[in-house]
């Protein structure tokens, strides 16, 4: 029987730290890349598809699915919280939502506009997988490394996390490109039969390389039951935070802005690729699939820099001046993408999105941790914190696909989120300096 590894041991660290590698290809091929790809390839442009007996557009219909499922995530969040902080073996948990989110991925290999309920509710578990199981995974942070080996092993997962799924777009990539030497066929559906199968490397990727998370991370503490109070434990602990709210007001201002502006920063990450799908003139398939391949990789690459470059800016100028400023600069792609229309003008705003992108999200999370009160309990203000993104990813992603469905474009409701960046530049500029003020 294999005795369990010390906390602070290197190898459980890096054991914990490969779950990255495990599950970052279901952000960049799903989320991101192929998928976004492979639906618009499935659909002509402004074709309707019946769906509960209404037509919809396919952009809306995609847009209104990861809605439904991100509810189910904000739903769900804190009762899982809640469990984690209390039940004994969490790693079952955490097994449960990353074998249901991967078979839910190899799923999409059946993903067609006939079976588009099973469709559909694949793409929805596969999303409520990943999600739930990083619920248990940040949680074992604490208990398999000490405080001064946290924000290292952290930031080594991030870089597994990108190499592995870089990795895995390069070899789906080629599936698609050259389907002819995987046997797929020479034409149109030779490349939609790589994109399936790439649908099933992620979901095998994802179930093989956890099993030496799972190896070595610790089962927990045994004998404990889940009881009603537990189950309601994560909500009781938000309505705590959102009391306590009232007594930080730089902290409750700052939470307001960044809901705000976070719903437009997580739509347009999660639609961007569509966009270019429908709205860009690659002229062909070809040209297509590789150009908005290119132009995710071009935005992972810049990300990092862009984070780095803002960390800097922000030492320099402080965090709330440097989150206005990105703010603005969103302001200005969002009014740019109403205008784009050839592959040129979606590579220099993929350069541009990545640069900001990376950057607004480290600095947000740790402009919170700044205005944190003096508290032990910092695992609910961050689940505070989570809830409120992916509610605020609901909302985001509700009201662009409705604006789409209703104009008929994405590039309005594109426009559309020039409001929310803009209401979170004014939002930002009402966070006082101290919470005397």
């Amino acid at each position: 029987m294999r005795a369990t590894l010390p906390k602070g041991d290197k190898k459980l660290l890096n054991a914990w730290a490969f779950y990255d590698w495990a599950n970052s290809v279901y952000s960049l091929t799903i989320v991101s890349a192929v998928f976004p790809i492979f639906y618009g390839a499935l659909f002509e442009k402004d074709e309707t598809i019946t769906v509960f007996g209404a037509d919809i557009r396919s952009t809306p219909l995609i847009s209104y699915a990861t809605a439904i499922g991100f509810i189910i995530v904000a739903i769900t969040s804190p009762i899982l919280s809640g469990i984690a902080d209390y039940i004994g073996n969490k790693k079952i948990f955490m097994k449960f939502f990353n074998y249901i989110g991967a078979l839910a991925c190899i799923g999409l290999f059946w993903f067609s506009k006939e079976a588009i309920y099973f469709s559909l509710f694949c793409y929805i578990i596969a999303l409520v997988g990943f999600w739930g199981s990083i619920v248990f995974y940040n949680s074992y942070l604490p208990d398999i490394a000490y405080p001064e080996q946290q924000d290292k092993i952290s930031a080594k997962g991030y870089s597994l996390g990108y190499i592995g799924s870089v990795i895995l777009l390069i070899l789906n990539l080629v599936m698609v490109m050259y389907p002819n030497l995987f046997g797929f066929g020479d034409d149109g559906g030779g490349a939609m039969k790589g994109m399936k199968y790439s649908f099933i490397l992620v979901g095998i990727w994802w179930i093989f390389f956890s099993q030496f998370s799972y190896y070595y991370l610790p089962t927990g503490r045994t004998g404990k039951k889940v009881t009603k109070d537990v189950f309601f434990k994560g909500f009781n602990e938000l309505k705590s935070v959102a009391k306590g709210l009232g007594n930080t007001i730089r902290l409750k201002r700052y939470l307001i802005a960044f809901f705000v502006y976070s719903m437009a920063v997580q739509t347009v990450m999660l639609v961007a690729t569509y966009f270019g799908e429908q709205e860009v003139n690659w002229g062909g398939d070809d040209k297509k699939t590789m150009g908005l391949i290119v132009s995710i990789l071009i935005i992972q690459l810049v990300a990092v820099g862009g984070a780095i470059i803002t960390s800097r800016l922000s030492n320099k100028y402080g965090n709330i001046p440097t989150l206005i400023g990105i703010n603005f600069i969103w302001v200005l792609i969002c009014i740019y993408a109403f205008f784009i229309t050839e592959p040129i003008h979606f590579y220099c705003t993929a350069g541009v999105v990545g640069m900001v992108m990376g950057g607004i999200q480290a600095l947000s999370r740790s402009t919170y941790s700044k205005l944190l009160p003096d508290t032990e309990d910092t695992t609910s203000f961050f689940s505070f914190y989570d809830v409120s993104e992916k509610v605020g990813i609901v909302i985001g992603m509700a009201i662009y696909a409705t604006v789409d469905l209703v104009t008929g474009s994405m590039r309005n409701a594109t426009l559309f989120l020039v409001l929310f960046f803009a209401l979170g530049i004014v939002l930002l500029l009402r966070v006082p300096k101290n919470n005397q003020e």
